[in-house]
This record gives structure tokens, sequence and C-alpha cells, in this order.
């Protein structure tokens, strides 16, 4: 899959192209069905399928303050929308010019000059141009007069109620790791660099990999039973720590994960860590023993979840 960005037009091998557009931060069931439809009629009329997506998230841009939400990176998201048919991805920079485009704007110079769309797939609530002044009804209507087909995806329901990033965040704040899983169709997982940590892990008998938390959603503080992806593509599964680790001092925000069976140096390397079960809060401990007897069944629990979770 090819990668592209909305400072240069798309090459003549990707245009003519069916266009998923939205956000589509966590690719949910909802996001798979907008993105399904886009690559189902790519490959019936034989023209390329591209998803078109935004960084930052226009949540950042106009809510700079607001609390770190994202359910998934770029390059999480390049790869779920490349095991999902896409021939390209194409990210289009969320900046002040792109918020104060028109609607009519928009699709002129954006989606039919620059993406080369023929034909765009969306959901029904997409909102787009400046001040949120176009929906699918103007999408439509601008694009018929310009020899673009826009077409919207109906929601994706679970139980009753539409599937939304929302709803996926709320299950991950309260610990609820099983429903988040089931509307993003795989485990809610955190990727970033292993940085140095104070390695006070190693002298207890569990070193851990240390990851920022970034801009991801913050899942509930606590302990989790884990796998984790390394970057030549071996998976080991583990128990980590998310949050503030009230036993030491200072406290820091971080993952983490101690990988089970794993020996060998990840300091600068890419991991990304899937949050299976929360097995408990966080505890903040008198002493180091009773902190290592804890964590001793932290692992034998995780180990037990695991071993039934494949």
């Amino acid at each position: 899959m090819e990668r592209l960005t909305s400072d240069r037009p798309v090459p003549p091998h990707l245009r003519g192209g069916v266009v998923a557009l939205g956000n589509f931060d966590g690719f949910h069931r909802g996001h798979q069905a907008v993105v399904g439809r886009a690559v189902d009629l790519a490959r019936a009329s034989g023209r390329p399928a591209i998803v078109a997506t935004f960084d930052p998230h226009p949540v950042r841009y106009f809510r700079p303050a607001a609390a770190p939400f994202l359910l998934t990176d770029m390059e999480q998201r390049a790869r779920l929308f490349a095991a999902a048919g896409a021939d390209a991805m194409l990210t289009f920079r969320f900046d002040a010019a792109l918020a104060g485009v028109s609607p009519e704007a928009f699709v002129t110079d954006h989606l039919i000059g620059k993406a080369g769309a023929a034909h765009v797939v969306t959901g029904l609530d997409f909102t787009f141009g400046a001040r949120r002044a176009g929906d699918v009804a103007a999408l439509q209507a601008l694009g018929e007069a310009r020899g673009l087909v826009a077409e919207a995806v109906s929601p994706v329901e679970d139980e009753g109620t539409p599937i939304s990033s929302s709803r996926i965040r709320m299950a991950l704040a309260e610990g609820d790791m099983d429903t988040a899983a089931a509307l993003l169709t795989r485990p809610f997982a955190i990727r970033g660099g292993v940085r140095h940590g104070d390695k006070l892990g190693r002298t207890i008998g569990y070193p851990t990999a240390n990851i920022e938390m970034g801009e991801y959603q913050r899942a509930r503080y606590g302990i989790y039973a884990v796998r984790a992806r390394l970057a030549d593509g071996r998976v080991f599964d583990g128990a980590a720590n998310l949050g503030i680790r009230p036993t030491f001092d200072p406290p820091k925000e971080l993952l983490e994960a101690f990988l089970f069976d794993f020996t060998g140096d990840l300091y600068g390397e890419p991991l990304e860590v899937e949050l299976i079960r929360f097995l408990r809060p966080e505890a903040k401990f008198d002493t180091l023993d009773a902190l290592v007897a804890q964590m001793d069944k932290d692992c034998a629990e995780a180990r037990r979840v695991l071993a039934e979770t494949l």
C-alpha cells in the first residue's frame, strides 16, 4: 500500500479512484464498513481504492488542550487500511488552511483536484469544510455538479446502539477491554518506542519495556495481561502496568510491560502492546517484597488469562 500526503497531487496511476473519507481513528467496525464499501466498489470497477484520513485529528486542532484521546497512531492506521484492501492511504494535513476551506473548495480542490477522486464513500455523520458547513447531502450535491459520485454508509450497530469511537473510549476508561476489542475487532494496542526508565524493575526480577502514552486514550490505570509485538514480528505474552506507579517516587505516567520469556535489549525499538484484560487497579505497597509478591500473582494470573485468549 502506498502512503500519500495532501501537499502534492495523487500520482496518475491512483487517480480516478474510489476514496473512503473520514478520520477513521480506531478503525472500528463502523469505519471498516465504510472502507469495505469503497474497496468493493473499486474492485468491481477496476479502480484504485484510497483511504483518506486527517492528521492531526481535527479535535486536536480545534481543542489543543483536550486530553489524549486517540485509539490508533498513523502507523497502526496504515497497517489496518492495507489489511482492509486499500491501495493507498492519503493523509490530509489538518491545519488552519484546511480548517478554513469552504465545502465547495474542499470538493473541487482537494477531493477532485488533489485526490483525483471519481467516487467518495463516507459515514452518514461526516461533516467537512469551514465551520463544518458541509454534510453528506452537500457532498452529494457538490459532487454531482462536478462529476463526482458520493455515497454514505449507515452506522454499524452493536446491541442496538451505533458503534462509535466514543463508546470505545468509555470502555477503555472503565477497563472493559472485552467490549473495546469487540467494537474494534481487535485488542486496543499502544505503540511506541521503548525508552530508558529508572531500571528499578530489573533489580527486583521484573525488567520492563517502557512506553510513553503520548496521544493515546488512557485506559483505566492498573495492571493488564498483554501481548507485545516486536519490530521483528515476534510476539510475547506479558503483564503490564499502565499508570503512574504509586509505589515509586516521583510518579511517572508510563506503560511498563514485562514480557514473559524474553531476553534482549529493546531500547529505541518500536513495540506494540495489546491490552488484553484488566487485572486489578494500581496499588501502593509499603515494601518492595510486598510489591514483588503481588507481581508474582499478577504474572501468574496474566499467564492464565492469556492461555485462554488466543
